[in-house]
């Protein structure tokens, strides 16, 4: 999973993606999906700067970095750790202090 600011995703056509909202009350995210495959492409929280994107659904060249390692807390047995000195966080990572400034 990647992001990038909310105002810098542009999205050709309404047909592209079909948006689902979490249940529940108060500002709620929202996930978008593949029409025709049903891929999950797409995270949106509110309350965020910017937009999750599958990063295995962007074209070559993404120019994207690993920036560090999430939820090392719940890895399997088979998942090996490595130590490459990035950062490894127990859950998940605050992206929007990640931006550089506009």
């Amino acid at each position: 999973m990647t992001s990038a600011r909310r105002g810098d995703v542009i999205i050709s056509g309404s047909e592209s993606v079909r948006w689902f909202t979490v249940p529940g009350d108060g500002p709620r995210p929202r996930r978008g999906f593949c029409p025709t495959c049903g891929s999950c492409l797409f995270w949106d929280a509110p309350e965020r700067a910017t937009i999750g994107i599958t990063a295995g659904t962007l074209d070559q060249p993404t120019g994207l970095r690993t920036a560090g390692h999430v939820y090392v807390s719940q890895a399997s047995d088979y998942e090996a750790l490595v130590d490459d000195g990035l950062p490894h966080q127990a859950g998940a990572a605050e992206t929007d202090a990640a931006l550089p400034p506009d």
